[in-house]
């Protein structure tokens, strides 16, 4: 199934957690606020996870939904953290995104409708399902299995 097929509607959905902007500015730091709440990005080859080979959950960071496991994640060489499938089928939302001049795929946190990144499809990467999941750093938290 391509990305396009799995596509679900945003428009008229209500997150699982709502709050206000205000609730959303006090709760993030100002960079978590710009990619989280307005979509944008962090610079490329700078966030914490890129690299990272730590074994656990990776969560939203606005709301804690776990959204991404440590065994679907891997190095694209793309200067964010990787994955080639969410957690399940309902951890994200996606839609089509139109902005910076070109069509690409939106990924959103199901529980918070907060923006995590794009998921690109077809690229040769020698994954399960042939998608990167090209999620900001700074959407995320890693929370470390204990064994």
């Amino acid at each position: 199934m391509t990305n396009l097929e799995r596509m679900k509607p945003v428009v008229g959905a209500t997150p699982r957690v709502v709050k206000s902007e205000q609730e959303w500015r006090e709760q993030l730091s100002g960079t978590e606020y710009a990619v989280l709440r307005d979509a944008a990005t962090e610079p490329a080859f700078t966030g914490e996870y890129t690299d990272t080979e730590t074994t656990g959950v990776y969560e939203c960071r606005a709301c804690g939904a776990e959204l991404f496991r440590s065994d679907t994640k891997f190095h694209s060489g793309c200067g964010w953290p990787s994955f080639w499938d969410p957690r399940d089928s309902d951890a994200v939302l996606l839609r089509e995104d139109r902005s910076m001049g070109m069509v690409r795929i939106e990924v959103l946190c199901a529980t918070c409708h907060s923006h995590l990144g794009h998921v690109f499809e077809g690229e040769g990467y020698g994954t399960p399902t042939d998608q990167r999941y090209c999620i900001n750093s700074v959407a995320l938290r890693l929370t470390e299995d204990e064994s």
